[in-house]
């Protein structure tokens, strides 16, 4: 494998494609608005932490953005709850609670993820903990 030249930006890599790849094979319904929704959420969250997180205004603006959306999809009363809280843990800087509430959305979401899918919000969820 070649080494980049030194002008060259490194490849972005999507961290949540195996949840992606769940959500777009889930059947209509309950099942892929639930897996969507955890996708948005759980990018919203992986924005809040580390050398590139979102500034804190547009941290609020997006939650703002992702509880309207979610409020227009059928979603059980716990992911609900779950989703919201999350969003809710994306504006403020605390790692532990934003952590805390990530597992809980994977905990609630579980039945809808595949082995990768929640490899990958696990992994997600020690990061942002760390």
């Amino acid at each position: 494998m070649e080494a980049l030249p030194s002008y060259a930006l490194a490849e972005p890599v999507f961290p949540l494609r195996a949840l992606a790849v769940a959500s777009s094979r889930a059947p209509l319904g309950g099942a892929r608005e639930a897996l969507m929704a955890t996708l948005v959420a759980a990018r919203l969250a992986a924005a809040s932490r580390g050398p590139v997180a979102l500034p804190a205004p547009l941290r609020v603006e997006r939650a703002g953005a992702a509880r309207h959306w979610m409020g227009a999809l059928t979603l059980a009363a716990p992911l609900r709850a779950a989703l919201s809280q999350l969003l809710d843990a994306t504006v403020r800087d605390d790692a532990a609670a934003l952590a805390a509430a990530m597992a809980n959305v994977t905990e609630v979401t579980a039945p809808h993820l595949d082995r990768k899918a929640r490899s990958e919000l696990d992994r997600l969820t020690r990061w942002i903990g760390a």
